[in-house]
């Protein structure tokens, strides 16, 4: 079963039990994408400010 039979299926249920229908298929691709993004962004920013070890002691102005 595709994309479109099983959203027709979904659109069948859904007006047999008075729900609200479903989104079409590809309607949330590109909010999807850019939230995945932004996380692998933040993850890059997460991963490179955090200290590793006795390294990073050895970078430290000392007082």
């Amino acid at each position: 079963m595709n994309a479109i039979q099983q959203h027709l299926l979904d659109l069948y249920r859904a007006a047999r039990t008075d729900t609200p229908p479903p989104p079409r298929p590809g309607d949330h691709d590109l909010r999807a994408l850019r939230e995945a993004r932004g996380h692998r962004r933040l993850r890059a920013v997460l991963t490179a400010r955090r200290p590793a070890g006795p390294a990073a002691d050895a970078h430290r102005a000392p007082c």
